[in-house]
């Protein structure tokens, strides 16, 4: 009787080994995220680096004040006046002539549109108010002035 075990025994494996080896090759159901996560990385090391290399604008230097920052949901319009008298409208040089024209052109969501002027710290002052008062002129009624806050020490 002991015979018959493990004959049976060893039938047994036979058939689950001749089983074994029929047996396709199941695809692998995991996902490897490691070269996900090592490019996701790698483009946010791109992007922190980028970020501060992405503002763009007309170069002022602009004077310092002990004014806090303004909080704004929206992107304003600015108006950037250089040094040497030229005037900008977000980053295109236009005449003084017409700073009231394009100004009313983009006037979409109305005249409560806020609106920086950037003055340079060596820019004529004459020029810069000339500049307020046309855009008061064109109906804007929500203007700022553009400074640096002043650094300590």
């Amino acid at each position: 009787m002991v015979m018959g075990t493990d004959s049976a025994t060893a039938g047994g494996r036979r058939r689950q080994g001749n089983h074994r080896r029929g047996r396709r090759r199941q695809p692998m159901s995991e996902i490897n995220v490691t070269p996900f996560v090592d490019v996701m990385l790698v483009l946010l090391i791109i992007f922190m680096v980028a970020a501060p290399l992405l503002t763009v604008g007309v170069p002022i230097d602009l004077p310092e004040t002990q004014a806090g920052a303004l909080s704004s949901d929206s992107q304003p319009i600015t108006v950037s006046v250089r040094q040497d008298g030229l005037i900008f409208l977000q980053e295109t040089e236009i005449p003084l002539e017409e700073v009231v024209a394009k100004l009313q052109a983009i006037a979409t969501t109305g005249y409560q549109e806020r609106i920086y002027v950037r003055g340079d710290r060596n820019a004529d002052y004459g020029t810069v108010m000339k500049v307020m008062a046309l855009i008061s002129s064109a109906g804007y009624t929500n203007l700022g002035l553009v400074t640096l806050q002043e650094q300590d020490g």
